[in-house]
This record gives structure tokens, C-alpha cells and sequence, in this order.
């Protein structure tokens, strides 16, 4: 591999971006961040001191003062640091899933956020998800994909996803709260969420995640060349 370049995952909920990132990273041996984790655990902060979602004041406030860090565990899977405590849990409730998509609206957090990925992706070698990291984190990234993929697929493997992980939801529930979330990412004044005008879209509907993560570094090998 020759020089390490920024890769931009983007995409909807459910579209398997932290899976492929996650996968691709390991493969290309560069550094997985996770965004949407950083946004979940300020929500998770928010629920717990009991913030009311429209609170933009405080929400900042606790952006602000949270201390986040990413890290590595052992079996390769990146961790999220809560003011010393793992949360990579408990981030993933459903109840803090229907709470992000408000949460990141608010302009002192994405400021705040937004900051701080920039500094973890500036020296390259890094395969950086979430909803702006094309348009907005890393726009001089080399290398930009967006994930896509039906409603209802996308419904269908996070509530799989979810029932894996001892969560009771019903199907149409998460399929709602995934159309709503694609509504307010898509909507938002501030870094809506949208493909790079560069990126190379990737409908994965009926693909494998293997499948798109060979594609994915196929592309990266040969820009990195």
C-alpha cells in the first residue's frame, strides 16, 4: 500500500456503513471511526441527565463537556468512552436510536463533533462513517462512497440486528423510526445528509456486505497505488 488516504462512508440508517467501514478498515489495516457512535453517546448523556431533546442550550453544553474516545479493543471492534465508560452498549438501545437524529440537528453539537472528527481523520490512513464526513468532515477526502438501500431492507437488517441483540421491536416500528430519521438527516438546515457530489454511490440493496466491502477497497487499493 502507498501513501494513506481519507475514505468517506455515507449514507441512511440501516445501510450497513458501520459494518462495511468497519470490515474495510480492518482489511486496508487503516483506522475505523465510527461517527454516528460519538452523536449516540451525546444523546445517551442528554437521556440520561434527563435533557429535554429540544433543550439546544444544554445539548451543547454537554457536547461541549463530554469527554468521548474511540479505542481498539482486542477482537479489532472500536469501543466509545463515555467520560471513562465504556457505553458501546447502550448506545445502541432503540430509545437513543429515535433521540440521535434530533440531537445531531443541533448546531453547537455537530460544531462540536464535527471538530473533533476532523482532528482524528487529519493524517489520513482512516475509514471515517456517518451522515456528512463527504460533504462536511473530510471534503478533501481521495476516496468517497455512499450506502444505499431500500427502506425496507435497511428495516429489515436493523431489526434483525436488534432482535440479535436481545431488543423486543416489532418490524414496523423500526421500519417508522428509520423513515423518520431519513426525513430529518435529509431535511436538517445544517450538513444534510447527501452524497458527494464525488462520491461514488453504491446501491447495496441486494448485496452482500462482503461484496461491498471488496468492492470498496478494490477502489481504495488502486487509489492508494
Amino acid at each position: 500500500m502507498g501513501r494513506l488516504l481519507k475514505i468517506a462512508i455515507d449514507g441512511p440508517a440501516g445501510a450497513g456503513k458501520s459494518t462495511v467501514a468497519k470490515l474495510a478498515a480492518e482489511r486496508l489495516g487503516y483506522l475505523y471511526i465510527d461517527t454516528g457512535a460519538m452523536y449516540r453517546a451525546v444523546t445517551l448523556q442528554a437521556l440520561m441527565d434527563k435533557v429535554d431533546m429540544s433543550d439546544e442550550t444544554n445539548l451543547t453544553r454537554i457536547a461541549e463537556s463530554v469527554d468521548l474516545v474511540l479505542r481498539v479493543d482486542t477482537n479489532g471492534n472500536t469501543r466509545i468512552f463515555l467520560n471513562g465508560v465504556d457505553v458501546s452498549t447502550q448506545i445502541r438501545t432503540p430509545l437513543v436510536s429515535r433521540c440521535v437524529s434530533v440531537v445531531s440537528q443541533i448546531q453547537g453539537v455537530r460544531h462540536k463533533m464535527t471538530r473533533l472528527q476532523k482532528e482524528m481523520g487529519a493524517a489520513g490512513g482512516v475509514v471515517m462513517e456517518g451522515r456528512d464526513i463527504g460533504t462536511k468532515v473530510l471534503p478533501d477526502a481521495e476516496m468517497k462512497f455512499f450506502l444505499t438501500a431500500s427502506v425496507e431492507e435497511r428495516a429489515r437488517r436493523r431489526h434483525a440486528e436488534l432482535t440479535e441483540r436481545g431488543f423486543t421491536v416489532a418490524y414496523e416500528e423500526v421500519f417508522e423510526d428509520i423513515a423518520q430519521r431519513d426525513n430529518i438527516d435529509s431535511n436538517r438546515a445544517m450538513a444534510p445528509l447527501k452524497p458527494a457530489s464525488n462520491a461514488e454511490i453504491i446501491d447495496c440493496t441486494s448485496m452482500t456486505v462482503e461484496q461491498v466491502v471488496d468492492l470498496i477497497v478494490g477502489r481504495v487499493s488502486r487509489g492508494a497505488g
